[in-house]
């Protein structure tokens, strides 16, 4: 069997399997029933390794063990395979999820709680900013900001930013209410879209004619967007500094006021 390098590469990159475990799996699939020895012959991998290699497959759902003698392995569907893919790495992640949720109730949380304050105490607030490249990185930081407000919350950005971002800003808003925490809402882009997205999530957004992305919480921290909205990738800044941005806070309120 001509075993293309470029399918080999694809599969083993896909199903997470070393590269002896790919082309045994090919040359099981192009055959359907294989014993040890006609696997070494049609994968090219060496006989001494192609036992191990079927068993390695059988175990993780690949193939199953044929009854009889001489053993043979049985391919497995390619479909079925990725459902038991699916369903391992939907039950490993809830077990992650688990293990973290339970960690907040630890000792070692504790410390760790404590070390960070200890950490950050004596720092002054302007010295703390930071650089975010990704949503993976951005979102999970803005809903921390959102999180540690305690009086108001100012979003100016755009339609299409803020449609990208509603998984994390519709629940945050709706959190942010129920605190009873003032959020100011101004979006940049078709003042049609802005009113149909006002009407579709019953928010209260103004349109405006700014384009800059821009979260403020309690003038105190500001996360903005430095690259153009059509970048391949999100790079924001951080920064705690009260001053900057309650100064940034009065020229975007001003702004709306004149518009």
């Amino acid at each position: 069997m001509i075993i293309n390098n470029a399918l080999v590469k694809k599969v083993k990159d896909y199903f997470d399997l070393n590269i002896y475990e790919t082309k045994v799996w090919l040359a099981l699939l192009s055959k359907g029933v294989v014993s040890a020895g006609e696997t070494a012959e049609l994968s090219g991998v060496p006989r001494s390794r192609t036992y191990d290699v079927l068993e390695s497959l059988a175990k993780r759902g690949f193939a199953i063990i044929k009854v009889g003698k001489p053993i043979k392995y049985i391919a497995v569907e390619p479909k079925t395979v990725i459902e038991k893919m699916k369903s391992n790495v939907f039950h490993q992640a809830e077990e992650k999820v688990k293990t973290l949720v339970n960690m907040r109730d630890s000792p070692e949380y504790t410390e760790l709680e404590q070390l960070y304050k200890t950490g950050i105490s004596p720092i002054k607030t302007e010295e703390i900013s930071g650089f975010l490249k990704g949503r993976s990185n951005i979102l999970p930081k803005l809903k921390e900001i959102f999180d540690r407000a305690e009086k108001e919350v100012s979003i100016y950005t755009t339609v299409s930013d803020f449609e990208d971002k509603t998984r994390v800003l519709l629940p945050a808003i709706e959190s942010l209410n129920k605190r009873d925490i003032k959020v100011k809402i101004a979006l940049a882009g078709e003042a049609e879209k802005v009113k149909r997205l006002n009407q579709k999530h019953g928010l209260k957004a103004r349109h405006s004619e700014h384009p800059g992305r821009v979260y403020l919480a309690d003038k105190k921290e500001v996360l903005f967007m430095i690259n153009p909205e059509n970048s391949q990738e999100d790079i924001a800044i951080w920064l705690n500094t009260p001053f900057f941005s309650t100064s940034l806070a009065g020229i975007y309120d001003l702004h709306l006021k004149t518009n």
